[in-house]
């Protein structure tokens, strides 16, 4: 249905609610409406009218009744009045919308300038001092230099091994002594020559039961010791 087609029928709804209408007429209108729901609304707000207008004789209206002169004037103007008190509403909603956008960022602004103050003034958190117990490491190596400290954990030892003249590329494994006397394992390192070797080592011994630790070549000759 095109839109002249629609206002068409639309515009019969007064003569239909009037029951003005031809046979096809009014079956036309009656086959539009059961599928608009524009035009079903229009005619439940015409129908009151179309009720109150039966009772209208028109042989008794004098004459037809004309607008006044000023009449589209007066619309105008109420249009005007109505379009204006629109216009200051939609401003005061922005205005207030905008004045709550405000006072959340500077509510926002507050609550991190408060929380960048509480991280200011907390203390920092230092890590605590772990004490290494340094050692005398003897060395079997003419040329060769090293030294050490251990550190007690909860777990067991760890042996911090720094070292200077070892074969490099060589591989050498490092055992803790116990006062019992068995040994443990405490890893292994590669040499590195000349070049300073820092390495750290660790043992399943705790520092009470550890007696000492050896470093050992690849031909299980000892090259390193220290007693602990």
């Amino acid at each position: 249905m095109t839109p002249e087609e629609h206002r068409t029928l639309r515009e019969m709804l007064g003569a239909f609610s009037l029951g003005h209408l031809s046979a096809a007429e009014r079956a036309s209108v009656q086959a539009h409406l059961d599928g608009c729901s524009d035009c079903q609304r229009d005619l439940a707000e015409i129908a009151p009218l179309a009720s109150a207008l039966k009772f209208v004789d028109a042989n008794r209206v004098s004459e037809i009744a004309t607008p006044v002169p000023d009449l589209g004037q007066r619309i105008l103007a109420a249009v005007a009045v109505e379009r204006a008190q629109r216009d200051r509403q939609a401003r005061r909603r922005y205005v207030l919308v905008a004045a709550a956008a405000v006072l959340a960022v500077l509510a926002i602004g507050g609550i991190g300038v408060a929380i960048g103050e509480q991280i200011a003034e907390a203390p920092v958190a230092t890590a605590p001092v772990v004490p290494i117990e340094s050692v005398d490491v003897t060395s079997e190596l003419v040329g060769t230099q090293a030294s050490a400290g251990i550190i007690a954990h909860t777990w067991g030892i760890e042996i911090k091994l720094q070292a200077v003249g070892l074969q490099p590329g060589m591989p050498y494994s490092v055992v803790v002594t116990t006062g019992d006397g068995p040994r443990r394992s405490a890893g292994g390192f590669v040499g590195t020559g000349d070049n300073v070797m820092n390495c750290n080592l660790n043992a399943d011994v705790l520092r009470p039961d550890a007696t000492g630790f050896t470093v050992f070549d690849e031909t299980g000759q000892p090259v390193l010791s220290a007693d602990l």
